[in-house]
């Protein structure tokens, strides 16, 4: 699976954005009221789908299911003039109840179909990367023992072909990319 550029970086950007919505200040797991909060706020956050998708995509974090990974494997090769569309897209995957509300919404924007596709190939790559990260018995099978990030449902498992076999090394330059545009200097 070849994953262009454009995605490598949304992706680090949406995991960073999850990251800032996971813990309060005092260290405690907040990401379930965080969602609900930012759910509330799609209105507003409409308006920003197509100059920081990254931080509106993660309204529909654990509303997506991928039925037909290859699909999403073909949209994540693609740059962001390139997407497939929506309607190629909504047979692959599976809405939550909740989700298809807002997805209702988002649809009636000219840029909607297109932040569909996005949203769905970020919460492929989000599963498909942690889950290849730490197995379930890391996290144990209760919900309170499990990290707030949950999500983590092995839905959409690795493979250590998926990403190629300098896959840390590439997330780690992706990172190290973005800090750099965001005004932070370089570790090496």
């Amino acid at each position: 699976m070849s994953i262009s550029p454009f995605f490598l970086e949304l992706r680090s950007a949406y995991q960073a954005e999850l990251d800032d919505l996971t813990f309060d200040s005092e260290g405690k797991g907040v990401l379930r009221q965080r969602l609900v909060a930012k759910r509330k706020e799609l209105g507003f956050l409409i308006q920003m789908m197509e100059i920081s998708p990254e931080m509106v995509a993660v309204v529909f974090h654990q509303g997506i299911t991928v039925r037909e990974p290859h699909v999403i494997q073909q949209l994540l090769g693609c740059d962001a003039d390139e997407l497939l569309p929506w309607d190629a897209v909504q047979g692959a995957v599976e809405l939550a109840p909740w989700a298809q509300e807002l997805a209702d919404r988002v649809l009636a924007e000219p840029a909607g179909p297109w932040f569909m596709s996005l949203c769905a190939a970020l919460e492929y790559m989000f599963h498909k990367v942690d889950a290849s990260q730490h197995s379930r018995d890391d996290h144990g099978d209760d919900d309170n023992e499990r990290d707030d990030q949950d999500g983590d449902d092995d839905r959409n498992p690795l493979d250590a072909d998926d990403l190629g076999d300098d896959d840390g090394r590439t997330r780690e330059e992706a990172g190290a990319d973005w800090l750099a545009e965001h005004g932070f200097d370089r570790k090496d």
